[in-house]
């Protein structure tokens, strides 16, 4: 059985990676890559899932009409919108921390908010 999901099973580790990457890193960096490695895994489990074996795209051919000749279009939809969303918040973050390393000098989240408390304090 594990070797017929194989797909679904490998989402489930790269979330798991991805998502102790968010948790554990201070570095900005690494943070957003976790984020990237956790938004790839979910298109990846959908992708998956909207894939029925035999069935083609639900492109009309031959008048072929019939709804189980072909695979769900929705996954698919939701992975195309969910990559659009991910590369403009991968964008957003990156911009955020360049700007952040421009006043703090560090990409380290302890770092910088120690240095923001210290600035409060002044």
């Amino acid at each position: 059985m594990l070797l017929t999901h194989y797909e679904e099973i490998a989402a489930v580790i790269l979330f798991g990676i991805g998502l102790t990457m968010l948790i554990l890193n201070r570095n900005m960096i690494k943070k957003i890559i976790g984020f990237s490695m956790t938004d790839s895994a979910i298109f990846l489990y959908l992708a998956a899932k909207g894939y029925i074996s035999g069935r083609k795209a639900p492109i009309v051919e031959n008048g072929i009409t019939a709804m189980e000749a072909y695979i769900n279009p929705i996954p698919s939809g939701l992975v195309l919108t969910g990559i659009v969303v991910s590369v403009a918040s991968s964008a957003v973050l990156l911009a955020l921390t360049v700007r952040l390393y421009k006043r703090y000098h560090t990409l380290d989240l302890d770092e910088m908010t120690r240095l923001a408390q210290a600035e409060e304090a002044d």
